[in-house]
């Protein structure tokens, strides 16, 4: 899907140090990164190679596919897939470490 101009914008920050950039509701938080000059690691771009997994900090993210390449106990830990995340509220992301 694409941004329309009834979408929601949030505020979404890749810690430690990122900028808040603006994150339409009606896109994958991925390209939302991306077009505001955020470099995520990314590959398929569809949920199943799972480069791109963050783990969320603090806010909400919904999908809209049925299985985005996480395990049920993923999701309860915070850990979502920017690539078919989409916001639904402002978010704070952690990049995956040691």
């Amino acid at each position: 899907m694409t941004k329309t101009s009834t979408d929601p914008v949030y505020s979404a920050r890749l810690l430690p140090d990122g900028e808040p950039f603006d994150a339409a509701a009606g896109r994958p938080l991925l390209q939302s990164a991306l077009q505001a000059s955020i470099f995520l690691e990314s590959s398929c771009r569809n949920g199943s190679c799972r480069s791109c997994v963050c783990r969320l900090a603090s806010g909400q993210v919904s999908y809209r596919i049925a299985w985005p390449g996480l395990s049920a106990e993923e999701k309860a830990e915070g850990w979502i897939l920017p690539c078919v995340a989409f916001p639904a509220s402002d978010l704070v992301l952690l990049p995956p470490g040691p």
